[in-house]
């Protein structure tokens, strides 16, 4: 069984159409890469994905178990997104790490407002707390961070606050890492280390998708790999096919503007 399946997916924002009938699915512990032009719905799809956005129609499974159905949706409370979107751990373009938390701080922050909720959280508080701070140590040493658990994103490079993010967004043990081109803010030398870091993810079969113009590391790291234009899924299929044998002119033109560029 596919752990995610995205069936007829549209997206409108008034009267412009972001995603038209936007229809995949993935096995669990594979990588997905999408690859397309600024405006093509790549963002706006992960966005669907993790409930930032609402789409117009379709539906979402995850493990089976359906999450959204634009059929039967209705509005719903903050809490009930927020149990949805645990399904799916983001990484942005930008870190969006609190400046006032130093990394190991950062790493931990969700999943201690989330112990909160637990029924023994008043007896074990102590206890439990000193567990998410081995968990979030464990992360960080496995990002390469473990000297710098204690220092506050300003005093961390580019490279190194995008790994404490992904981290972050490990801690809560999501059943799908989504990345939003994660080296986009890098300068060029800092973005091998993060790509390194997404590579050793799916070496581990960590079930990823990753929105990305890094075409190279898409067709040697990705099981598959989707191209949009215009909202729609033009081609998809195994990376080095699409990528070196496209079928669809518009994947072809987009490659070579790519190259070219």
């Amino acid at each position: 069984m596919a752990i995610l399946e995205v069936n007829h997916i549209e997206k409108h924002f008034g009267g412009t159409s972001v995603l038209k009938d936007v229809s995949f699915s993935m096995e669990e512990g594979s990588t997905l890469a999408i690859i397309g032009s600024s405006g093509s719905g790549k963002t706006t799809l992960l966005r669907c994905l993790n409930f930032l956005e609402k789409p117009n129609s379709g539906t979402i499974s995850v493990k089976g178990e359906m999450l959204f159905d634009a059929a039967n949706a209705k509005a719903e409370k903050e809490e009930e997104l927020r149990k949805k979107r645990l399904h799916f751990g983001m990484v942005f373009q930008s870190f969006n790490l609190f400046p006032q938390y130093t990394a190991l701080e950062n790493v931990m922050l969700a999943e201690r407002l989330l112990a909160q909720e637990r029924s023994d959280f008043k007896q074990r508080k102590k206890e439990i707390f000193a567990e998410i701070e081995e968990h979030g140590k464990a992360l960080l040493d496995r990002m390469g961070l473990s000297e710098r658990m204690d220092h506050y994103p300003h005093q961390l490079s580019g490279g190194q606050q995008q790994r404490v993010a992904i981290a972050r967004a490990l801690a809560l043990q999501p059943d799908i890492l989504c990345f939003d081109e994660p080296t986009s803010a890098l300068d060029p030398e800092l973005t091998g280390e993060v790509l390194k870091v997404i590579r050793n993810l799916a070496e581990q079969k960590t079930t990823m998708i990753i929105v990305t113009h890094e075409m190279a590391f898409a067709r040697d790291v990705a099981d598959s790999l989707i191209f949009m234009d215009g909202g729609v899924i033009v081609e998809q299929g195994d990376p080095h096919e699409v990528i070196e044998n496209p079928k669809e002119e518009r994947t072809k033109q987009f490659l070579s503007r790519y190259a070219q560029g």
